[in-house]
């Protein structure tokens, strides 16, 4: 990775109890004088990593990180109950009154793009600021690139791969098989699809092959958690509406942002993040050569941590 802070210890953790399920996980590091900033990881279902505290400035922005319901360090693990995009929103919000935070710079990739674009479109008043990557949108279009008519062409030895644990007669609907698989009583089936569907993530995910990023996916908790709660999500075209996030972008006028896309983006193509800034006016569009989807690539780490150097200009001179 490119130019990240170095790393920092959290300030403090806690768990916060969000329904009579699920309990999350939420940590501060920074400076708790800074500028707040809530990051939303990917997946859905991928939790947190360490190296997520050094994107930012720790000397200027309070780092508020959290792992959403099912997954990392929240409870219980994996779960599908009570577990929607609203929810999610929820949650967030939940987190903000928690801290007594009235505004704060909501960032986040991937499926942190689209859950900090629909928190954004639902609680604007409360953003100052955005910096989302990988741009993903949630339509069905998406999620047939990746799982089932697309992505294959590029990378067909690691399709091959992925298909293997469905049968031929099933394949026609990929999505629903392993949501099947997934969900169901059979445990061997169940790891066995849940480390597939990671594994074909993680190996997309980079230009070059990365082997912390395989060895992370390819973790059978990881691994069980992304598949089981991505499954759920984009079985349930991510409990949004059609285009919902592009249509409803008028919602996020004024408010300050930084898309950071990489060209070779094999998950989230790069025309998401084209569409999404010549919707949404505020917002500045870093294109990285060379990179791919990963938060952990160096051109796109080195884009990450200039878009929050740059949002601090933007919030200082808008006071």
């Amino acid at each position: 990775m490119g130019e990240l802070y170095p790393p920092i210890h959290e300030n403090n953790h806690f768990y916060l109890k969000v329904d009579d399920i699920h309990e999350i996980y939420v940590e501060e590091c920074g400076n708790e004088d800074g500028v707040p900033v809530v990051f939303l990881h990917g997946g859905p279902g991928a939790g947190c990593e360490l190296y997520h505290r050094q994107l930012f400035d720790p000397e200027k922005y309070r780092i508020i990180l959290f792992d959403q319901r099912g997954c990392g360090r929240s409870h219980p693990y994996a779960s599908l109950e009570n577990n929607m995009t609203q929810d999610l929103i929820d949650d967030i919000e939940k987190i903000r009154k928690e801290l007594a935070i009235d505004k704060w710079v909501v960032a986040g990739g991937s499926w942190g793009s689209t859950l900090a674009l629909a928190y954004a479109q639902a609680h604007p008043q409360r953003v100052s600021g955005m910096i989302v990557r990988g741009i993903f949108l949630a339509t069905d279009k998406e999620v047939r690139w990746f799982y089932q008519e697309g992505a294959n062409l590029i990378y067909p030895d690691y399709w091959q791969d992925f298909i293997e644990p469905i049968p031929e007669d099933e394949r026609g609907n990929l999505l629903k098989a392993y949501y099947q698989r997934l969900t169901g009583d059979n445990e061997i089936a169940r790891m066995g699809a849940a480390k597939a569907w990671s594994l074909w993530e993680a190996r997309t995910a980079t230009l070059q092959p990365s082997k912390s990023l395989l060895n992370h996916f390819g973790d059978p908790r990881t691994a069980l958690s992304i598949a089981r709660i991505e499954t759920h999500y984009f079985m349930n075209n991510s409990f949004l509406g059609d285009n919902q996030l592009l249509n409803n972008v008028d919602k996020l006028d004024g408010i300050p942002g930084f898309i950071i896309q990489g060209r070779y983006d094999m998950i989230c193509p790069m025309k998401q993040a084209w569409d999404l800034h010549n919707a949404w006016g505020s917002s500045e569009l870093y294109l990285v050569q060379g990179a791919g989807h990963s938060a952990g690539e160096p051109g796109i780490s080195s884009a990450l941590v200039k878009a929050g150097n740059d949002l601090l200009k933007v919030l200082d001179a808008n006071k």
